[in-house]
């Protein structure tokens, strides 16, 4: 709950997915959906989470921080191991793409995470859900805000245009580890967080 409450105290999992929900409706009636998840035959398989900056209060507690007035803040990504190499990466993150886009979000902002850290330089109060900067810069984010550990990186959409193939290339590869070809599954289904289930459900076969 770092992103969602500064300085909270050690909650258990059920106050945390308590917190959460109340974070994600919160965000949801004063500013729409906050995220995206893939389910798999109705399995959860992967989700990203996104909010403007001011309703990501732990955002300020990074050393480059604030976050663009005119973006929102990715605050993390991830395809459930079990799910992993089956394209799902790329499936995901053009769904965020497009929404954010067709939402008119001018760009994407991140905190990364350099690779180089070493175990002294991590800072335990700070959200342990960070995406790797190198890989942030492969996927086409570029640096506005260096730092030796925490840089901010942005990313700009551009109305009709999408995600670049090259971006879901590298995406597939940061969300992604094992890459031997999974069997053909159901089709997958991206639904919008705190959206209604009726409205919400998106569905497209996957990329082969």
């Amino acid at each position: 709950m770092a992103w969602e409450v500064p300085g909270s105290v050690p909650l258990d999992a059920d106050q945390a997915g308590f917190e959460k929900e109340v974070w994600l409706s919160g965000v949801m009636l004063t500013w729409g959906s906050a995220g995206q998840v893939v389910t798999v035959d109705d399995r959860p398989a992967g989700f990203a989470l996104y909010a403007p900056p001011t309703a990501v209060p732990g955002a300020a507690a990074f050393p480059t921080a604030p976050v663009s007035p005119d973006a929102v803040l990715l605050t993390t990504a991830r395809i459930l191991e079990e799910f992993r190499g089956r394209g799902l990466a790329r499936y995901l993150m053009n769904g965020v793409v497009s929404t954010l886009t067709s939402r008119g979000v001018r760009a994407i902002e991140l905190f990364g995470v350099e690779d180089s850290l070493q175990e002294s330089e991590i800072d335990p109060s700070l959200p342990n859900c960070l995406l790797p900067a190198a890989f942030a810069r492969a996927v086409g984010f570029t640096d506005v805000e260096p730092h030796r550990r925490y840089p901010r990186l942005r990313f700009e959409l551009s109305a009709g245009i999408g995600w670049k193939a090259e971006v879901e290339s590298a995406l597939e590869k940061l969300l992604t580890v094992i890459t031997i070809p999974a069997p053909k599954v159901a089709e997958p289904a991206l639904i919008r967080v705190g959206s209604r289930p009726s409205a919400a459900v998106l569905r497209r076969r996957e990329p082969r």
